[in-house]
């Protein structure tokens, strides 16, 4: 595993007060997967019947807090840690001003993760990850979560501008292409967060501050999941990044194709917006024909992941071969296995599978209707955020960190690290193949034992619950094992130099059009899609609001 080299190999380096900067943010990611880990166990706990919470915390109490820290707070920081390197590492060290902005946004950002985290922690806004309306949080909850859009907003202009300063100094020439795919994801993260701020901004926090007492239920949904979908492809294009452009590097191959991996990240720019209302399939109040048009455009996305995956295993096969496999399947067995930086990512892919069929049918119109609200979605977000996206990041991680931190990956560390991968995929696979059989079995999400009743399908779904905390209990031993490794290589690793694996381009490569950079195209088009698919329905969402609920609440 070549993980440790002299200056004399010319590893390319991100600048020491860069890699400070993403540093500050991986530190933050880790202390809500600690946090956040902490509750998803005891919530597993709580549902199978045997554990009751101590000291008056309640079970919504701790939902609330899993979802935030993991499903906001952890990938925010993480990605944003690893986008900024990434930036760094490819298109040159930041400016003063771009890094100061930097510097800007990650205060601002954890200034509103400690307000908003207060107020759960003192339950005080306990309204789980999606605060839905009517479900009301103290109004510093909402300021907070403000403070992290606006934040995101104003470290992410850093990185953009980093990119704008290349382009203008490299006229007529491809972008590098992990810069080119931080900025895509970028601009999907400002183009969808726009909804969720416009709703905390001008419904929930002049609700919850008694201005107004009432707030559209169906408006703040819509504007909810405007950005709730395409959250979960800011969490999955990083590691999109991170398959096309690192892995190759680390099995000793080049990348497939960079035209192939520029236009599967434009469109999901394109399809990942527009989306939103698949999430409200059995809401009354939207047009069945506007539900099913961004059913068709979720379906859409399946095009760049199977783009996605025929570029990988083209990688992984032609890396194979060239190192003497024979035979159909003979290139698998040259692949580094031993190498925590390829298997951790890999058992990441190889979820996305069942995670990306998942999807489909939570998309679908008819299928939903099974699934919907019950905790076959939960088993699927774990398998896509939980287990696709982290263990990718861990897998970064572990090249990350030392790099930064001027450490290196032991070989124990290294074979804990590939340890701890197994231990996830084993918990992952008990705990979410759990929630998604009972939750065909009508399990609804959201609920704990004592809300199940005594009704016999309710004794069906207790043995299932029990299963889960087996499997979350399993997985929390593997949140202990990648802390204690990410704890290893930000202080006690040996010194030494960690490359920042970047891949080059096959030269079979076809030459990247520059259209693929013609921002002016792609954002019309985004821009239409999205216009097209919400601007009636929400004209209607505010036009049919019962009397005296026309942008405040609907009970």
């Amino acid at each position: 595993m070549a993980t440790i080299s002299d200056r004399a190999k010319g590893f390319a380096e991100v600048d020491k007060r860069d890699g400070k900067l993403a540093l500050a943010h991986i530190y933050v990611a880790f202390i809500a997967l600690a946090i956040g880990g902490l509750c998803g166990l005891l919530q597993t706990l709580v549902r199978s019947g045997q554990f009751t919470l101590p000291w008056g915390i309640t079970y919504y109490q701790i939902l609330t807090v899993h979802g935030v820290l993991l499903g906001l707070i952890l990938t925010t920081y993480f990605i944003f840690g690893f986008q900024i390197a990434a930036v760094s590492r490819t298109s040159g060290t930041l400016t003063d001003k771009q890094r100061l902005l930097g510097w800007i946004g990650f205060w601002t950002m954890t200034i509103g993760t400690t307000a908003a985290s207060t107020m759960v922690l003192l339950n005080k806004a306990s309204v789980l990850y999606t605060f839905y309306a009517p479900l009301q949080a103290h109004w510093i909850f909402y300021v907070g979560l403000a403070l992290v859009v606006v934040g995101s907003w104003i470290g992410g202009a850093s990185q953009i501008l980093k990119y704008m300063e290349w382009r203008k100094a490299n006229p007529g020439q491809p972008s590098p292409l992990l810069t080119f795919m931080v900025v895509v994801n970028l601009t999907m993260w400002i183009i969808s967060s726009l909804g969720v701020a416009v709703e905390v901004v001008f419904q929930l926090i002049p609700w919850s501050l008694g201005w107004v007492d009432k707030v559209d239920v169906l408006l703040s949904r819509t504007l909810f999941w405007y950005f709730g979908h395409p959250l979960v492809y800011f969490w999955l294009l990083p590691a999109y990044m991170i398959w096309y452009v690192v892995i190759p590097k680390i099995i000793g191959g080049k990348i497939f194709s960079d035209s192939l991996a520029r236009m599967s990240f434009i469109l999901f720019l394109l399809f990942s917006i527009p989306v939103g209302f698949h999430h409200q399939l059995v809401e009354p109040g939207i047009s069945s024909f506007w539900k099913f048009l961004q059913v068709i455009l979720t379906l859409m996305v399946v095009i760049p992941s199977l783009l996605t995956a025929f570029s990988m295993f083209a990688t992984f096969e032609t890396r194979g071969r060239a190192l003497g496999g024979k035979g159909l399947f003979g290139w698998v067995k040259k692949l580094p296995w031993s190498d925590a930086r390829f298997i951790v990512p890999f058992i990441g892919m190889v979820a996305f599978i069942p995670a990306g069929a998942g999807g489909i049918i939570n998309a679908s119109h008819q299928m939903n209707q099974l699934i919907h609200n019950t905790i076959w979605v939960t088993g699927h977000f774990h398998l896509t955020v939980a287990t696709t996206v982290l263990l990718t990041f861990f897998g970064a991680a572990y090249w990350l960190i030392p790099h930064l931190t001027g450490r290196v990956l032991t070989k124990k560390m290294n074979r804990l690290a590939i340890i701890q991968a197994i231990v996830w995929a084993v918990g992952m696979s008990i705990m979410s193949g759990a929630m998604h059989i009972v939750g065909l079995l009508g399990a609804p999400r959201r609920s704990t034992f004592s809300t199940y009743g005594d009704s016999a399908q309710a004794a069906e779904w207790i043995p299932y619950q029990i299963v889960q905390a087996v499997g979350g209990t399993i997985l929390f031993i593997g949140i202990v094992l990648v802390l204690y490794i990410v704890v290893n290589l930000l202080w006690f690793a040996p010194k030494g130099e960690t490359e920042f694996p970047v891949g080059e381009v096959s030269e079979h490569a076809e030459k990247t059009p520059m259209a693929l950079e013609n921002w002016k195209i792609w954002l019309t088009i985004c821009i239409a899609l999205i216009l097209f698919a919400y601007t009636i329905p929400v004209i209607e969402i505010i036009q049919n609001a019962p009397p005296g609920s026309r942008g405040y609440k609907f009970w």
